[in-house]
């Protein structure tokens, strides 16, 4: 199993202080930043671009960029995020037209591409791109909003997607978003997940470093 990743969501983020909060939640101990792009179009919520994401490398922070494109269509922006400074780009299957080749541009552009699957989006779609995928998402929400209650079904499909994962042989990593927080991450660790991203569990918790410190010793003792 891969070491466990903790992905703060930066829509948690104080965004009147962005760089130093993200600086602070990754001196806490995350491993890398979520970084949600929403367009008021796939999904009912507007929220940040590329400039944003290209401030935080000028502020100074090295840490990998995890982009998750909540966006349609999703092609035209992938280059625009490269350059600002990604490292992960992820996209929704329904969100496209063509998958191979949004995740060929990815990683064309230079950074590590995924496929993002809504609660009840099949997985079906990774038996046809498993050799262009280097991420696999799963939403244990309705993605759009901040803030909303895990979806326990989540944990059938994560195992299922830690099988197709396995079997592949692959170095593939399995992430997980909305409602993960340090009383449930164990249970997500469980079913094979190995990224984690929360938002308002760490950022709107007094100490980032004692919130991260118990999500990791849960996903530890999940997995012993």
């Amino acid at each position: 199993m891969k070491d466990a990743w903790i992905a703060p969501s930066i829509l948690s983020a104080d965004f009147a202080r962005l760089g130093e909060d993200v600086a602070r939640v990754l001196e806490a101990g995350a491993d890398l930043v979520h970084f949600d792009v929403m367009d008021n179009h796939y999904v009912p919520n507007l929220t940040i671009g590329p400039m944003v994401c290209e401030a935080l490398r000028k502020f100074g922070i090295q840490a990998p960029i995890d982009v998750h494109l909540m966006i349609k269509p999703v092609d035209r922006i992938v280059p625009d995020f490269a350059a600002a400074g990604a490292s992960y780009i992820t996209f929704h299957p329904e969100a496209s037209d063509h998958l191979d080749r949004t995740l060929q541009l990815i990683r064309d552009s230079g950074c590590r591409a995924g496929l993002v699957f809504n609660p009840a989006t099949p997985l079906d779609y990774l038996n046809h791109v498993m050799d262009k995928v280097d991420m696999v998402l799963l939403m244990s929400v309705n993605p759009g909003f901040g803030g909303q209650s895990f979806i326990q079904s989540t944990l059938g499909k994560l195992r299922d997607a830690r099988r197709l994962i396995d079997d592949s042989g692959r170095d593939i990593r399995l992430e997980v978003d909305g409602g993960v927080k340090a009383d449930n991450i164990g249970a997500i660790a469980a079913a094979g997940a190995d990224t984690f991203v929360a938002g308002s569990e760490i950022f709107g918790s007094k100490d980032y470093r004692a919130t991260i410190e118990s999500m990791r010793g849960a996903i530890a003792k999940a997995r012993s």
